[in-house]
Order: C-alpha cells, then sequence, then structure tokens
C-alpha cells in the first residue's frame, strides 16, 4: 500500500473515532490534526472538506460494527439467533462497543437530523441497508418454517432495530449495560411468543 493510501486509511479511522465520540460539529479541523499528527495542509492533501471526511468517516465506522454485526450473525443457524445477533454485538456498550463511541448510526442520526444534509442522508442509507438486512433474515425465518407465515416483516424489522438502537442510548446514557441485556431477554420472549411456530 503507498503511502498515500496509509495516510488517508489513518486519517478516515482517527476522524471516525473521533466524530463518534464528539460529534461532527464537536470537531474540529484542529482536533483531528492533534489527533492524526498531520497537519492541515497535509490533510487537505487528501480531502477537499471536512464534509468529505465525515462521509468517509462514517463509512469507515458502519463497515467495522457491520462487520461485528455480520460475524456474530455468521454464528447463528436460526433467524431468532441471527435478529438477536444485533442485540449481543452491543452486550458490553459501555466498555466494550464494536466501534469506539457506539453506534455510528445512532451518533450520526442523532446530530444530523437537520444540520447535516449530507451525513443525514448517508446516515438513511445505513438505516435502509440495515433494515433490509434485517427483513432478509425475517423472510428467511418464513421460508425455513422457523416463523408464521403472517409476520408483518417490516414491523418486526423497525421493531428489532429501534429495541437495538434504544438499548444502546440508554445503556451508553447511564453508564451501565444493562439496558441491552435486559432487552436481549425481552425481545427473545418476544420473538418466541409472537413469531417462531409453535
Amino acid at each position: 500500500m503507498k503511502k498515500g493510501e496509509n495516510t488517508r486509511k489513518h486519517i478516515i479511522s482517527k476522524a471516525a473515532e473521533l466524530f463518534n465520540q464528539k460529534g461532527y460539529a464537536g470537531s474540529s479541523m484542529s482536533d483531528i490534526t492533534e489527533l492524526t499528527g498531520i497537519k492541515k495542509g497535509g490533510i487537505y492533501r487528501h480531502f477537499a472538506s471536512k464534509d468529505e471526511i465525515a462521509l468517509e468517516a462514517y463509512n469507515y465506522a458502519g463497515s467495522i460494527v457491520g462487520g461485528h454485526i455480520q460475524e456474530a450473525i455468521r454464528q447463528q443457524e436460526t433467524a431468532f439467533g441471527k435478529l438477536l445477533s444485533y442485540l449481543r454485538v452491543y452486550v458490553n456498550v459501555v466498555e466494550e462497543p464494536p466501534f469506539i463511541g457506539g453506534c455510528p448510526l445512532l451518533n450520526a442520526a442523532v446530530e444530523c437530523d437537520d444540520g447535516h444534509p449530507i451525513l443525514r442522508q448517508r446516515a438513511q442509507q445505513g438505516l435502509e441497508g440495515t433494515l433490509g438486512n434485517i427483513k432478509a433474515i425475517i423472510m428467511q425465518g418464513i421460508e425455513s418454517g422457523e416463523f408464521k407465515a403472517d409476520i408483518d416483516v417490516d414491523a418486526l424489522a423497525t421493531f428489532t432495530l429501534s429495541i437495538m438502537e434504544g438499548s444502546v442510548m440508554m445503556s451508553k446514557l447511564e453508564g451501565d449495560n444493562r439496558h441491552v441485556r435486559m432487552n436481549i431477554e425481552n425481545f427473545s420472549a418476544y420473538l418466541r411468543a409472537v413469531c417462531v411456530q409453535n
């Protein structure tokens, strides 16, 4: 890998950590230069603007978390287990999040609701992709006979992601993983009672 590519990747990875912890608006170019050890001129040789860095950083953070989720899913044989993987990846979100600062999708969605349309659009794409992956798992569960045929796939996908993001937010805010852990148990009970074929 060329030195320029290494430098660009270094900037992206450090900026991703910074933005995911301090937010886009709360992070300055000076913060990026301090964290990376690269002067502004060096950063601008690789990126046209802070916006460009933010988009690349979001993509990077999302790919790290997505990799953890996909690995957890691969270890499960049932649709039930695969859905729970979305929460289990965050079971120790306070001490050991899958990416520093928590969920990039949640953080970007909260911060850029109205103030950063480009990052908001990228977060919307992340939301659509995540919901699409969850729906595919649910459909597999229906097709295999594991889940009931009359399940509202869209509603269950939204519920799954909402439980995950709400659990992450509450556990991070309180500094206690109990919300994620409680919701793993509660969501398991819900799936058994409402979705799984008897």
